[in-house]
């Protein structure tokens, strides 16, 4: 719970918010799609970094925000993922997980993000390194095997393609109850298979790895989760991100832009937002 030390203009107290900001998730191909990058002062925050501290900010400023989209899916040979794109509110920045890697010589390798992307297909294919306190780097693929490594999660790294053909799982992400419910944000997509469909993509989103005749998933919106990817088949897109922004109730909030909710939960209210973007303000 929030304590109200001092006095402002507003005789209020002063204002102090816990945030959750997630990024877009990346597209997956045959390498899942990275997790967006995870910044939150609740629960757990991504790259299995400290949490970070709640924001001081001043009743009747301005402050921006807007919400990152999930990466565009590629192709399981010759087209890899795209990166989601970065969430911001105030100073804080969330990056985009990283697109998943193909087959094609020179696009193998899993994108950088917020959370690393997934290894292509049969290739020797290096996941992607995550960006640090946000999420970890994507699993590898080894030649020879069209498994992809999966997604790297916000909170575990995604696991390697195997050598039985079958695509590496996503990597988990974080659990906060910022929003009075806990719940989960920024999973890795599964990799995909040649043998073996239905690879696990992280808790908190991320979407479901597949092969030809077994169907991916797109990461969940408003998680960050990355994209499942495939083999023989296209990926999924990534899923949107999100902020939840938590302060004491005797503030009033004001939105201007994008799609929001606010709510009450004991001493505190909770103002969610979950596409475009804008400024907003308390009073």
């Amino acid at each position: 719970m929030h304590r109200l030390i001092g006095i402002n203009s507003f005789g209020k107290g002063i204002l102090t918010v816990d945030y959750l900001v997630v990024a877009g998730g990346g597209g997956a191909a045959s390498g899942g799609g990275g997790a967006g990058g995870v910044r939150s002062t609740v629960g757990a925050t991504g790259g299995g970094g400290s949490l970070e501290s709640a924001l001081t900010l001043s009743p009747s400023t301005s402050y921006s925000f807007s919400i990152g989209a999930g990466g565009t899916f590629g192709s399981h040979g010759t087209v890899q993922g795209t990166n989601g794109s970065n969430t911001t509110f105030s100073t804080i920045t969330s990056t985009g997980g990283g697109g998943g890697g193909c087959g094609e010589t020179g696009l193998f390798n899993g994108k950088t993000g917020g959370s690393g992307g997934g290894g292509g297909y049969n290739r020797t294919g290096t996941g992607g390194t995550g960006t640090t306190n946000q999420g970890l780097a994507g699993g590898n693929s080894t030649s020879g095997v069209t498994g992809g490594g999966g997604g790297g999660g916000a909170g575990v790294a995604g696991t390697n393609g195997q050598s039985s053909n079958i695509g590496g799982a996503g990597g988990n992400g974080i659990s906060t109850n910022i929003s009075g419910s806990t719940l989960s944000y920024g999973g890795g997509g599964g990799g995909g298979s040649l043998t073996v469909g239905a690879i696990a993509g992280g808790t908190g989103g991320g979407g479901t790895g597949g092969r030809g005749d077994t169907p991916n998933t797109a990461g969940t919106v408003n998680t960050g989760g990355g994209g499942g990817a495939a083999n023989s088949a296209d990926g999924k897109e990534g899923g949107s991100g999100i902020i939840i922004l938590r302060y004491p109730s005797v503030f009033n909030i004001s939105v201007s832009g994008g799609t929001s909710s606010t709510t009450t939960s004991g001493a505190n209210k909770i103002t969610t937002i979950t596409a475009g973007s804008g400024t907003l303000s308390w009073s």
